[in-house]
């Protein structure tokens, strides 16, 4: 690999940190057409674009910071492989796909789940341990609930923003 093209690039690292602080400031753009009427919680719905967007610039300003002062500190060697870990991201992408497809008729909570599953058997099989048991499938399904659960709970009922639910109750 070439230093030009290394991670280990000066000018790498400066277009690195530019590029989050253009994509932050897409975001504030974003944000700022978003109404700021305030919810049941006291914060309206611009608030997490906001913040999202301003940890964005102030992360792409310290990141330009630094490669302009020499480079990112303690920068390890990557540990990925030479080449795309396709089956990998196959799971990945499936997950993505029907999270999206099937939001709306699953609800969130269990959309997201079947997300974060499929995204698991991605990255383990990346990691070369990739684990088709059901045990293995209950197990991650509990861990996608426990995540995906309290954020739905969070918007919906602090933050008063409507995510599709699995029932009318509001609380599915």
């Amino acid at each position: 690999m070439t230093q030009q093209h290394s991670s280990r690039s000066k000018p790498l690292q400066t277009l690195i940190g530019g590029g989050l602080v253009v994509l932050a400031l897409f975001l504030a753009w974003g944000a700022s057409s978003v109404s700021s009427d305030a919810g049941y919680g006291g914060v309206g719905p611009n608030f997490f674009p906001w913040v999202v967007s301003i940890a964005l610039l102030i992360c792409g300003v310290l990141c330009m910071v630094h490669a302009l002062t020499g480079g990112f500190r303690a920068l390890e060697e990557g540990s990925g492989d030479e080449r795309a870990h396709w089956k990998g991201f196959i799971w990945v992408s499936a997950g993505l796909l029907l999270n999206a497809l099937l939001i709306t008729t699953l609800g969130f909570i269990l959309s997201c789940t079947l997300c974060f599953v499929l995204s698991v058997r991605g990255f383990k099989s990346s990691e070369g341990g990739l684990d088709l048991r059901l045990q293995a499938w209950i197990k991650d399904s509990a861990i996608g609930v426990a995540v995906a659960a309290p954020v739905f709970w969070m918007f919906t009922k602090l933050l008063a923003i409507n995510l599709p639910g699995l029932t009318n109750t509001g609380w599915l």
